[in-house]
């Protein structure tokens, strides 16, 4: 039985043999490359802290001079800064707080600063607006007077590093003790407010890493859209945009140069702004306050970048650009063959306004989809060198679409059925 098994297999195998040796030759499908890898557009690191430093050393816009008892000007500082870091310094120059603070900022307001007597700049709700001349403050405590601009530095600069503020007291004082009154001190400006240096423990501070200690100083989103301290005043679309010169200065250099040459702007309480819709310029103005800001489609993001390459602010074209390029890769094919978005058209904006990683990208964007754009009318607003282009660079390639075809009527011609594709 078994012999007779095993000569039953064997003249199986032999029968397959003889039949793949019958079959035709059967040429491999073509294979389909990968598409050319899209470029990839990075962000440069923000400036926010920086650029608020740089204010503080520029000593522009400043609208507040601090004096010590006997009336040697100490430093210069702008208000709105110093009001979005600590309750006290809002409590000195008069505004009003949201929440309720408690005693403690008016008692700390009360026993470290004093407004001089002879300045009537506070006198009115709406004087920041038309009053060009910065209030005067007395620095009450002499050890925090003696080392106030190491304090400010500390304020503008955004971060949380009490451990370095302690090595530059150490420096300027040379006593233990008169460095932790001032170490003391400076905390408790900032106890009074939850939202910044919210900590009372030095050493807790120093233990969380450069970018936690960056997010205990919130941004300047307290004054975004505030008229509180607000000295300039932007039309848009009949609407008033109420912002302050100080943020306006240090974020932004084209504004910076407006507002300190000889231009109408430089003295005027009301600017016109033209060609930029409302919400495309409150988001621009968002972004240097906060640095960061919001889009809701990828056509108000292209409309922000136009507004950010007018004005000169590289790190907000790039986050439009990357916004507009993430949004397009997450969309589905059957999306790009319905969608009304105009791709040539965004494009052609992005080569009109210098955006060219956006521009490079959106040319490969097109040739990688290129059989659903061929498709579309808005293909023929190309040039002819972008077409030739976007033909060299096509996905599906041309050749293998002809070796696809080739390989179909080489299948149905020998009458087989196709196995792989």
């Amino acid at each position: 039985l078994e012999y007779f098994i095993i000569q039953c297999l064997k003249q199986k195998s032999s029968q397959k043999k003889k039949k793949r040796r019958s079959r035709p030759h059967m040429i491999p499908p073509p294979r389909l490359g990968e598409p050319v890898k899209l470029p990839c557009l990075k962000i440069e690191e923000s400036r926010y802290h920086r650029d608020l430093l740089n204010l503080y050393y520029s000593s522009l816009c400043t609208d507040v001079v601090f004096f010590s008892k006997d009336g040697q000007e100490m430093a210069r500082a702008h208000r709105v800064v110093l009001c979005n870091a600590s309750h006290v310094f809002m409590l000195l120059f008069g505004l009003e707080i949201a929440s309720h603070p408690g005693e403690l900022p008016g008692k700390v307001a009360h026993n470290l600063f004093a407004i001089d007597q002879g300045d009537t700049t506070l006198n009115s709700s709406q004087a920041s607006l038309y009053n060009s001349q910065p209030v005067r403050v007395i620095i009450l405590d002499s050890l925090l007077c003696a080392c106030y601009s190491e304090v400010l530095k500390f304020i503008y600069t955004g971060t949380n590093c009490w451990e370095e503020l302690k090595s530059v007291l150490w420096k300027k004082l040379k006593n233990l003790e008169q460095v932790k009154h001032v170490m003391e001190t400076v905390k408790l400006l900032f106890k009074c407010n939850a939202k910044t240096f919210c900590s009372s423990d030095v050493s807790n501070q120093t233990t969380k890493s450069k970018g936690q200690s960056q997010s205990c100083c919130c941004s300047l989103s307290l004054f975004f859209q505030n008229p509180d301290l607000a000295d300039v005043t932007f039309k848009v679309q009949g609407a008033s945009i109420y912002a302050h010169r100080a943020v306006l200065v240090a974020r932004c250099e084209v504004m910076a140069a407006m507002f300190s040459g000889y231009y109408a702007e430089t003295t005027a309480c009301q600017i016109p702004i033209q060609g930029v819709s409302k919400e495309t310029f409150l988001s621009f103005l968002e972004y240097l306050y906060t640095d960061a800001c919001c889009t809701a489609s990828i056509l108000q993001a292209m409309a922000l970048l136009i507004c950010a390459e007018m004005y000169q602010i590289h790190r907000l074209q790039q986050i439009c650009e990357s916004y507009i390029v993430t949004q397009l890769q997450s969309m589905p094919s059957r999306q790009l063959v319905s969608t009304n978005l105009n791709i040539v058209n965004l494009y052609n904006k992005a080569k009109f306004h210098n955006a060219t990683r956006l521009s490079t990208w959106l040319l490969h964007f097109i040739a990688s989809n290129y059989l659903i754009f061929s498709q579309k009318l808005e293909f023929q607003d190309l040039s002819e060198d972008e077409q030739a282009f976007v033909e060299n660079h096509r996905w599906p390639s041309s050749s293998y679409l002809q070796e696809l075809t080739e390989y179909r009527h080489h299948i149905h011609s020998g009458r087989s059925r196709c196995i792989l594709m």
